[in-house]
């Protein structure tokens, strides 16, 4: 039976100090090279001729190539090494990014996209894997919430920095230095500080690794039998592929709202380029604050679902009202905006604590894998569904902003569906045992 670990002041939290904050960088720059594009986007248009719906195609081409290495990221970060295995695609995607400064071509643009998300692909799931290997799972929601703060820092960076750039040249140099970041600051903190396991980090504490592993045990406690489970149990597993959608609905919200973010900021101040940068940073700072309270407050209750709808929920609203507020009141559209962006995101720590529970251990990093993988083509639906809705409605984001939010109540809907095997029992209370076979006979009750 698994119990509880809590960790005491004396345990440590060299954890804490070192492998989220140089996680958080890596794919701050991961995120920052996938993004850009939408503050390239009007650049694009001028000098390749394309409109909406093909920028849109453009932006979302990535995920399409972001399938490839999803499932044997995870399965080689659980099996082989997540050191190694992201350390070598950081370099093959700083490649690719600096070559986006060089295409002459729309065909050129869709070809790099799609290679940089290949490169990209197995990282998520492979530092998804690396955190449940350093994270007991009562300590894992704010975990997944910490590093996933990256989005949002990495868009308060990229945003400012962008417009800053682009202000002073255009969207080839804006690629190609954006693009260096993962030679001169990625690759060499990962290689030098990432260890895949406490027994392997120098820096890790006896006291510190003994209660990582002991947390780790009661968890893998709680779903025995599991070394005989694999990529045939995740791909018939139901509770995988309602994670799988819900995610999908989610990424077509996040990165419709995204990648037009820009666009929109663009309309409500028509301000320049670096003005445009800076206001579109505002939203993903109250982003960072929405993820630590609901991440904060889903393992104190131990219901994640219910925190996904909420998040998802305050998202939807507040997108389609900033967007019918307009640029009438631009305070408050931005404002609204802001809460958008920040429930669009809240989601993130709830929601992979919620897919840890649901699979057993031995598999977590092919299933993790295959949600992103297949969830992902979300980030190609939004952009380009989005793009489409405002060249039939003349350039207007109202239509795009009703899609995206019904994208995103219905992920929240969906993932109540899950409050049974993917919420955690608080108080001190076992989790239920989910492994037992349907004919096996049922626990005798203890006698007062």
């Amino acid at each position: 039976m698994a119990q509880n670990v809590t960790a005491s002041p004396a345990v440590g939290n060299a954890r804490w100090k070192r492998l989220i904050p140089v996680a958080i960088i890596v794919y701050i720059i991961s995120f920052m090279d996938r993004t850009n594009i939408g503050f390239a986007l009007n650049g694009l248009h001028q000098d390749l001729g394309i409109d909406a719906a093909q920028q849109g195609l453009a932006a979302g081409i990535f995920f399409i190539g972001y399938l490839v290495l999803q499932i044997p990221g995870g399965h080689l970060a659980e099996h082989w090494s997540a050191k190694k295995f992201v350390g070598i695609m950081v370099l093959i995607w700083g490649v690719l990014a600096v070559l986006s400064g060089f295409i002459q071509n729309f065909t050129q643009l869709l070809v790099v996209r799609f290679f940089l998300g290949v490169a990209e692909a197995g990282i998520w799931p492979a530092i998804l894997v690396l955190i449940s290997h350093w994270f007991p799972a009562a300590e894992r929601a704010r975990a997944y919430a910490f590093w996933m703060m990256n989005i949002a820092i990495a868009s308060i960076i990229t945003a400012p920095l962008s417009g800053w750039i682009l202000s002073f040249s255009d969207w080839r140099w804006l690629f190609i230095i954006e693009g260096i970041f993962p030679f001169v600051i990625a690759a060499p903190l990962w290689w030098a500080l990432i260890a895949d396991h406490p027994r392997e980090a120098k820096w890790c504490s006896i006291q510190e690794r003994e209660y990582i592993e002991k947390g780790l045990a009661a968890d893998a406690a709680a779903h025995p039998q599991q070394e005989k489970l694999g990529l045939r149990h995740v791909l018939s597993n139901a509770v995988v592929w309602r994670l799988t959608l819900v995610y999908f609905l989610i990424q077509i919200g996040f990165y419709g709202i995204n990648i037009w973010l820009p666009h929109v900021i663009k309309t409500i101040t028509s301000g320049s380029s670096l003005e445009v940068g800076f206001v579109t940073a505002i939203p993903y700072v109250l982003a960072m604050f929405g993820l630590w309270y609901n991440a904060k407050a889903a393992d104190r209750s131990g219901r994640y679902s219910t925190h996904v709808l909420l998040s998802m929920a305050v998202g939807a609203v507040a997108l389609v009202i900033s967007v019918a507020t307009g640029d009438n009141l631009p305070f408050l559209a931005v404002t609204l905006i802001s809460i958008a962006v920040a429930g669009a995101l809240a989601y993130d720590g709830p929601f992979w604590a919620s897919a840890s529970r649901a699979m057993p251990v031995a598999v977590a990093g092919t299933a993790m894998g295959l949600i992103n993988a297949v969830g992902n083509l979300g980030g190609f639906v939004g952009p380009y569904v989005g793009g489409y809705l405002q060249d039939v409605t003349h350039g207007s984001f109202l239509a795009t902003s009703i899609f995206l939010a019904a994208c995103l109540l219905a992920a929240g809907l969906v993932m109540l569906t899950l409050r049974r095997g993917g919420d955690r029992p608080v108080h001190g209370r076992p989790p239920k045992d989910h492994s037992r076979r349907p004919d096996a006979p049922k626990p005798m009750k203890k006698t007062p």
